[in-house]
This record gives C-alpha cells, structure tokens and sequence, in this order.
C-alpha cells in the first residue's frame, strides 16, 4: 500500500522535472477537508495523506468553447487534485477515503478503475514514500509486532513518479456554474514490492521511468495491452530505504526533519531491508 509520501518540491520545480507545459497549480480546486489544509496545497508537504491536494500531472486536450471542438493538441499539466479517487457514478466523496490504491494486478478489471486506467492516467510526483515494518523480533505495550516506519526513495536521489488514476465527481447537490461542483480525485496504483523492499512491507507504489511517461499519459493511448504492460512493470534495485523517527505517523507532523535518519540506538527489533540484519533485537 501508499498511505503517506513526502512531496517537497515547489510547482516550478515540478514544471522542470516532469517537463510540464502549463501550471495549473494555482487554479481554484475544491478541497473536501473540513479545515484548511497544512501546509497549504501545493506548498512543500513531507507528510501528504489521504483527502489533502497534491501536486498531479496529467495530459489533456483544451476544453471545447461553445460546443465546437478545439484543435490545439493536448498539454502536459500539472494541477492540484484530490488524493482518494472518487468515482463519477459515486453519490458522495467519502468513497474516496477507501481509494487512495489501485492494485496494479486488478485495475483494468476494477469498475471504480478501469474506465480511468485507459483515457484519464496520471503521474504523482514525490520524494519517497513511507511504510511501516512490523517487527520480526519485539512487541508493543500491546503484545503486538512493533512497527517501524521507513522512507524509502530513488538510490539515485531523482525525483520519483508515482503511476496514478484520476477522476472527475459532479456535485449533484450543486447548481452549474458553482466552481465546487467538480472534484477531481486521484488513486496511486500498486505493485509487489521488490526484493528487499519487501522486507518492510508486501506492496509498494508502482514507480514509472522517465521515458514512461509522455505514453502513459497520453488520453489518446487506449489499448489495455499496453497498459496491462506498464502495471506488469518492475525494475528492481531501484530504492533504497532506512528506518526514521516516529513522528511521521500523526499527520499533523510537518516538516524537512520527519526524513532524519533513526538513531540505530533507538531502534528496536528492526530488519535492516538492504542487508536482512536485525537490529536492536
């Protein structure tokens, strides 16, 4: 699974690193959180969660003006969106609480997924991701594994790009022309975690290739094969993870230092993933 991930980078930066044409970023969106988001979206975030906005880019064509086509060919962008997809025929947004994942083995076959798997496919720009490792080794005050949470990120320090699904949810309580009675949402698909990785946890996000991308996002690619094809990717000894803080599981935590390294005195019963060492045992 992908519960939490960290997303650093600033818009501009973004627009450079994944090649964008237009930033979007700063459009009106509808947001579903009760209270202001924090930090705001778009802003650098190292503790995105479920239901906040996050910086997404995607490829579409201009709207039609007055009914009559446009001709102006598609554009890369790179837009804030909902993390949770919703789908259109959904009657409320809190569906989206339990699709922040799309297994990788099972979208195009998925009715919340397939639809959005072969004309709506994004990119999800972040540092690294976070997962929890149950303990092989030490219990909790409970009696149960205790958890340790990683980052994990690209070996060669890039920035990474999540495979996603987007969707578009009309507010039906809404009049037209409310600017709210669209929310558009997004899903991070996953995949089995590589060897290694797998020693933190079963699953992990799929991770796209630079040259991955003008393909998967292109609305116009609709052959299932070639997508089945980029859910069966996988490119091992691509990541590398250690073990962190603690503070990174209340999401009211913020900041450049949920990424410090754990002291290794402070870790207790944890399996090294680059070396299957335990460590604190």
């Amino acid at each position: 699974m992908c519960g939490r991930y960290a997303a650093s980078a600033r818009p501009d930066e973004l627009v450079e690193a994944f090649d964008v044409d237009e930033d979007h970023t700063g459009d009106p969106a509808r947001s579903i959180l009760k209270n202001p988001q924090s930090p705001p979206a778009g802003e650098p975030d190292w503790n995105m969660a479920p239901s906040k906005q996050a910086p997404v880019v995607l490829t579409r064509a201009p709207r039609p003006v007055d009914g009559e086509p446009d001709a102006d060919a598609p554009t890369r962008q790179l837009r804030l969106l909902t993390w949770g997809l919703v789908p259109a025929w959904a009657k409320d947004v809190k569906m989206g609480l339990r699709m922040t994942n799309a297994r990788a083995e099972s979208v195009l076959g998925k009715g919340a997924f397939a639809k959005a798997a072969l004309s709506r496919r994004c990119i999800v720009p972040a540092d690294g991701w976070y997962e929890w490792q149950a303990s092989p080794t030490a219990v909790d005050a409970k009696g149960k594994p205790r958890k340790q949470p990683f980052f994990i990120h690209r070996a060669d320090r890039e920035k990474v790009g999540f495979a996603g699904l987007y969707e578009f949810w009309r507010d039906r309580d809404r009049p037209d022309g409310d600017p709210d009675a669209w929310l558009t949402t997004f899903t991070i698909i996953t995949t089995a975690a590589d060897p290694g990785m797998d020693r933190i946890h079963d699953r992990q996000p799929l991770v796209l290739e630079p040259d991955q991308w003008e393909r998967w996002l292109d609305p116009a690619e609709k052959d299932p094969d070639y997508v089945q094809g980029v859910l069966d990717f996988a490119r091992p000894g691509r990541f590398e993870a250690y073990p962190i803080g603690r503070g990174v599981g209340a999401t009211a935590n913020n900041g450049a230092h949920l990424l410090d390294p754990a002291p290794r005195e402070e870790l207790v019963g944890v399996l090294d993933p680059m070396t299957g060492e335990v460590i604190g045992s």
